[in-house]
């Protein structure tokens, strides 16, 4: 799998999600498609970037926007998360890092002066023809989910 590029077609993916969901992207087609990519669920910024995603869900569905976050973490602990901040939209389980490969947002970090592969916090947005139009990487969560939501009502 090459990973993808702006104004280019997404390739067919297939990932496990929250709620016993299968997403494939094909499945999708017709809808734009927001995915946000974040290092780990129940931590303050994945939180606050979850609950900020959540706060304008309505405004997402009426631009015919489906949103799924995605962590390395298990299907377990992402539908716990989910249900702790009532999150609308389901998370997917990338434990194998298909996903993370597929959008190259698996980055070497540095955490009290280790370092280590991590997820680095990236959203993209899918038009509903399954192209890439919009990536934002090394996200600042604050007003990240507006700016987002502005590229999709310019889409």
């Amino acid at each position: 799998m090459s990973s993808v590029a702006l104004n280019q077609p997404v390739p067919e993916f297939q990932a496990e999600a929250t709620g016993d969901q299968t997403v494939r992207l094909s499945d999708l087609k017709g809808r734009n498609i927001v995915i946000y990519f974040y290092p780990k669920d129940n931590t303050p910024g994945c939180t606050t970037e979850g609950q900020d995603f959540r706060d304008r869900m309505e405004a997402f569905a009426a631009e015919d926007t489906e949103i799924f976050g995605v962590s390395r973490d298990g299907l377990k602990a992402h539908d716990n998360f989910r249900a702790k901040y009532d999150f609308p939209f389901h998370l997917i389980s990338d434990k194998d890092e298909s996903l993370c490969k597929l959008f190259d947002v698996i980055k070497l970090k540095k955490l009290y002066g280790k370092e280590h592969l991590g997820i680095e916090r990236s959203t993209f947005l899918i038009d509903k023809e399954g192209v890439l139009r919009r990536e934002w990487r090394g996200v600042k969560v604050k007003g990240h989910a507006d700016e987002v939501l502005e590229a999709v009502k310019a889409l």
